[in-house]
């Protein structure tokens, strides 16, 4: 892969985009594994209203668009 350790490796497509050393040659159906999620939540301990803003702003429009465009897809 990127390291040139395998010739072969699976990985996430969001790092197969990150990586310009990294061929996508094939995928997984969407049926055939869970969904990947990445939850974000404002935990109490650190329940300041930075926090908060920035879980708001992961959020908005802008945030999407920017994690679509590293191959994420974005739950609404």
């Amino acid at each position: 892969m990127a390291t040139g350790e395998a010739p072969f490796g699976i990985v996430y497509a969001s790092d197969a985009i990150a990586e310009d050393k990294v061929s996508v040659v094939g995928t997984f159906p969407a049926d055939s594994h869970k969904p990947i999620i990445y939850p974000a939540a404002v935990m109490a301990s650190s329940a300041k209203p930075e926090a908060q803003a920035f879980l708001d702003d992961l959020s908005t429009e802008a945030a999407a668009a920017i994690f679509m465009a590293q191959g994420f897809t974005v739950l609404k």
